[in-house]
């Protein structure tokens, strides 16, 4: 497969995030579920931090945390262009800072399992 005909769309931002009421993770992968993006994960951070320049970090003894996440999908280029362009606007108005990057990807192998 050609690399420049895949991409891996990259979300950073906090684990307290939201989109209206709905965690910003939680939003934008059953968002990309229902829009047909291929495969979409979050992943969880034990220490960050941002723009903000606030350090988060995990501790044993916090019950809500506010750590960063990272929000990845992969997916044909222009499917996740496209997908870019569908968010952008809901991603803009909220007031937490985010950081988004979008780069190529070499597909090596790409196989569907069975769901039991």
């Amino acid at each position: 497969m050609n690399s420049t005909e895949n991409s891996i769309l990259k979300i950073y931002a906090s684990s307290t995030d939201k989109i209206g009421q709905d965690l910003i993770y939680e939003h934008l992968v059953l968002l990309a579920r229902k829009r047909g993006i291929t495969g979409a994960t979050v992943y969880r951070g034990i220490m960050g931090y941002g723009s903000s320049n606030q350090v988060n970090s995990s501790r044993f003894w916090e019950l809500t945390e506010k750590l960063p996440v990272i929000i990845e999908m992969v997916d044909k280029t222009e499917i996740l262009e496209a997908f870019y362009d569908f968010i952008i606007t809901d991603l803009q108005n909220i007031t937490k800072g985010f950081l988004i990057t979008i780069q190529p990807v070499e597909i090596k192998l790409r196989k569907k399992g069975s769901q039991k």
